[in-house]
């Protein structure tokens, strides 16, 4: 079976949405692999940083 990963990927971004907090921060409970996506697309800060969140960027928005 083949995964869409750019609809996987949307719809992670539409859930870091829906849990944004104050300064575009977002807790970053979800999969590494689709969070790492999403960092190369420029829509998130990197999720690999000791904090546990990630910042949306205006790309994400």
């Amino acid at each position: 079976m083949n995964l869409n990963t750019d609809r996987i990927d949307d719809a992670v971004l539409a859930l870091l949405l829906l849990g944004l907090q104050e300064q575009n921060r977002v807790w970053k409970s979800f999969d590494w692999e689709a969070l790492n996506r999403l960092h190369a697309k420029g829509m998130i800060s990197d999720p690999m940083s000791k904090a546990k969140s990630v910042v949306l960027t205006e790309d994400g928005f």
